[in-house]
């Protein structure tokens, strides 16, 4: 059965609002989930970027359900550290925390002063931190002399199963890579063929483990309603000339932003109607095994309140 779970944005929220939303999340029916991890939002309209790791050990202990995130280790975060976070997470919750990685974005990363790398170095450091992570992780001692530098490390508490270490991927050529290596896959989108063609490359690589899907809706009373809350909230998805993963600030994809609500539609699914609504995810979701719902709006509580009468018991009979 699909695992129906729900993502809360850091981007938008603050993180005592979030820690409601997450309570409330479970209690309409959500399985689990699944928050971002970034410095800085995406824009300046959203507002909000609450330090995910911190959050997640009080999140997790006001709830029953599983959560995850998507982290980008190798420049902003070292990662020895990213690997005693999980251990301690998991140690306190277990079977209860997947994480994702992925190559990051230069709106977080470029705090650090060091040089933004091109995508195939990324990708090298990428692997290089999630081997050191695994190692770490069943206990070994580590030493690295690459991308990244480890010196004997290890890490002292351990989780008592394992952690599923999953790849982030936006293309199709980022999740055959990530195939070769990760315990599953995470993608977003909201485009049928672009998400089934992410799945296909994945598994046709020899992806094993469980194929995840985040995506960005907006569901108020009226179309126009859900139309408006999109452009305010989810701009940066009509952004253009930019690279999502080069841009530095959140100013400059306010610059790049050309309104065009084809181009929102592109990447958030839009409508005023619950039934309708989960049509579209199901669609979208197909052959996905978890997938997570981020509404853009700021009425988290509404929306949790709708998929407890309206959306989840439709989208479940669909899934």
């Amino acid at each position: 059965m699909v695992e129906i779970g729900y993502h809360a944005s850091h981007e938008q929220h603050t993180p005592r609002e979030l820690l409601a939303a997450v309570r409330l999340a479970e209690l309409v029916g959500f399985d689990e989930v699944m928050c971002s991890d970034h410095l800085a939002p995406w824009t300046t309209a959203q507002g909000q970027s609450g330090f995910a790791w911190s959050w997640l050990g009080a999140a997790m202990a006001q709830t029953g359900i599983p959560f995850g995130l998507v982290n980008a280790p190798g420049q902003r975060y070292h990662p020895v550290v990213i690997a005693q976070a999980i251990g301690t997470l998991a140690q306190m919750f277990p079977e209860r925390f997947w994480i994702a990685f992925g190559s990051g974005e230069n709106l977080n990363e470029h705090v650090t002063g060091d040089a933004w790398p091109d995508k195939p170095v990324r990708q090298r450091r990428l692997r290089e931190s999630v081997d050191a992570i695994r190692a770490l992780l069943d206990g070994q001692r580590v030493d690295v002399d690459g991308l990244i530098r480890i010196h004997d490390a290890r890490i002292w508490t351990l989780p008592e199963q394992p952690i599923s270490l999953v790849g982030a991927a936006v293309s199709a050529e980022t999740a055959e890579w990530v195939a070769e290596w990760g315990d599953g896959m995470i993608t977003v989108g909201c485009q049928a063929e672009q998400t089934a063609e992410v799945l296909r490359r994945f598994r046709d690589a020899g992806g094993r483990g469980p194929a995840r899907l985040q995506i960005h809706l907006s569901l108020e009373p009226t179309r126009e309603a859900a139309l408006a809350t999109a452009r305010e909230q989810w701009s940066q998805t009509m952004a253009q000339g930019v690279s999502t993963w080069d841009v530095e600030n959140p100013e400059d994809f306010e610059a790049a932003i050309v309104p065009s609500d084809d181009a929102l539609e592109q990447g958030v699914l839009i409508s005023h109607d619950p039934a309708d609504l989960a049509e579209q995810i199901a669609e979208v979701a197909h052959g996905y095994d978890r997938i997570y719902l981020h509404h853009v709006g700021r009425d988290q509580a509404d929306f949790l309140r709708r998929c407890e009468t309206e959306l989840l018991p439709r989208l479940r009979s669909l899934l």
